[in-house]
């Protein structure tokens, strides 16, 4: 039972929504005159509620008549219903969308936290493939590895660490190496590449547990293992004519899809090969400041970088068909044939040095190394015949292993220089520190011809003991240097061993600045 109205605008509406006889009625038994049920004979209170019941379905049937006949109201209606459900439905697929999107970032989250799927544009396609040859990789001796998860076990970091070094970014506030530039032998500069600890240190891992255990062509002298530039010279000694032969853009040529692939061939998972791959190789990348911040925007494609650990060893790796070929061809002409990193030696004797076979030997040389994916520098190709100085990565090998005459008398007299006045004012080479390069170079003529190179040895060291060298405590004597034995050149920042220069005499190959 309603209220008693207040006004006389809420009685009317309160007439209008039931009937006159249900107001009367209903005030009648709110002021006491009649009761709430029928008791009284012939109560006229239950038909007086049914006929207002029935006055309002008649009302509501005469109102949907009405608007029957009116297109537009009806039309107006339809649309005003659709909108109120499709708002509703929009509401709801929104809400469910976001469920969604929430979940699936809560998986992908976790789902990353353990694995890696995608390593950035265009090196990630491969990354579901997980099954390595585990034949291929028990015959070359290398761990079994099936997913660059794994990897990232192995190399003792976490995944998301592996990831962070691997990812592929076309622009990016941060650099994993630290580029800077060192002068050339035959002038200009070479661009170094070294790499930030943390990737160091994997790099390292992949150098010490997978690139250092495959085995190399016996060709290749270069970053092995009881191999050095004096291992590489030996067997051209005392030949009729050596051939020299250098390749152009040697580690620049090595690309990211070149070191993927041979991984792949050694038995890896697509998923292991990118993931190594990536941590191997580095664009070239412009610095570009931007608002107050730094930003390194790639240039190109990956390829290894001189100055990462592994790479000397990555390209050995790629070598070994070439100097399989490359061995082939030379025992086919009756040459000899040796590499040190991208120096190419061939050496003959008797009917081997015979134009006419030198001549099938640049030509053979030239497809082969064009058919493996490098290009033979035109301008370092040299063809040394006996009546001439005959070198070999900057060892004279016409009779025996040595170093040139005319560049041990430079380096006598300048002993003889810093001994008489001093080092002030003397240089040797192109390093600033001229003990440490005397020192450098004496190292270097022990290794080649011990016998020359021993003496020299030691008045560099009384030089160092007398100016106070490098590494020389304060107040007593300079440290001792082993005598230097026949190991190889292990500073992966060039592909070959650094040559001094006298102020007056240009650079020879051959020797280890220090």
């Amino acid at each position: 039972m309603a209220g008693q109205p207040t006004s006389r605008e809420a009685l009317y509406e309160r007439i209008r929504s039931t009937s006159k006889e249900e107001v009367i009625l209903e005030e009648m038994i709110r002021l006491g005159f009649w009761p709430a049920q029928g008791t009284v004979p012939h109560d006229p209170a239950e038909e007086i509620r049914r006929r207002g019941e029935l006055e309002r379905q008649l009302a509501e049937l005469r109102e949907k008549s009405r608007k029957l006949y009116n297109e537009k109201v009806l039309i107006a209606e339809q649309r005003k219903a659709r909108l109120l459900e499709s708002r509703r439905k929009q509401k709801e697929t929104k809400a469910r969308r976001e469920r969604e999107r929430q979940e699936r970032a809560q998986k992908w989250a976790a789902r990353k936290g353990g694995e890696i799927v995608y390593l950035g544009e265009d090196v990630s396609g491969g990354m579901s493939d997980k099954t390595p040859d585990l034949e291929t990789l028990k015959e070359e001796g290398l761990p079994v590895l099936a997913s660059a998860e794994e990897l990232a076990k192995a190399m003792g970091v976490e995944v998301k660490a592996l990831r962070f070094l691997a990812y592929n970014r076309k622009v990016s506030r941060v650099s994993h190496y630290r580029r800077f530039l060192l002068p050339k032998k035959t002038g200009g500069f070479r661009l170094i590449s070294a790499p930030m600890p943390r990737l160091k240190r994997a790099q390292k891992w992949a150098l010490e547990h997978i690139f250092a255990k495959l085995n190399v062509d016996p060709a290749a002298h270069g970053f092995v293992a009881g191999r050095s530039i004096v291992s590489n010279a030996k067997p051209h000694v005392g030949a009729d004519v050596v051939v020299n032969f250098d390749l152009k853009d040697f580690f620049p040529t090595v690309t990211f899809p070149r070191v993927k692939g041979a991984i792949r061939h050694l038995g890896y998972s697509e998923s292991v090969a990118t993931a190594l791959a990536l941590v191997c190789t580095e664009p070239d990348v412009d610095e570009v400041a931007l608002d107050g911040t730094t930003w390194f925007v790639a240039r190109g494609q990956r390829y290894l970088p001189q100055g990462s650990p592994c790479s000397p060893a990555i390209t050995n790796l790629l070598c070994r068909r070439l100097d399989t070929r490359l061995g082939g061809l030379a025992r086919a002409l009756g040459f000899v044939y040796t590499r040190y990193a991208d120096d190419l030696t061939f050496s003959g004797r008797g009917e081997a040095a015979d134009s006419k076979r030198v001549g099938k030997l640049l030509r053979g040389v030239a497809d082969i190394v064009a058919h493996e994916g490098f290009v033979v520098h035109p301008e370092k190709t040299r063809v040394m015949r006996r009546g001439r100085r005959q070198e070999v990565t900057g060892i004279v090998v016409n009779d025996r292993p040595s170093v040139p005459r005319d560049e041990l008398r430079k380096f006598r007299a300048t002993l003889f220089q810093i001994e008489k006045d001093g080092p002030a004012g003397k240089r040797w080479g192109n390093g600033g520190d001229v003990l440490a390069a005397i020192h450098g170079y004496a190292c270097f003529v022990a290794m080649v011809d011990p016998a020359r190179g021993q003496p020299l040895l030691v008045r560099a060291r009384a030089l160092l003991a007398k100016h106070g060298g490098p590494g020389k405590p304060p107040g007593g004597s300079a440290p001792r240097v082993p005598t230097p034995e026949p190991q190889p050149v292990n500073a992966p920042e060039a592909p070959k061993p650094a040559a001094p220069a006298s102020p007056a005499a240009p650079a020879k190959k051959g020797w280890k600045l220090f």
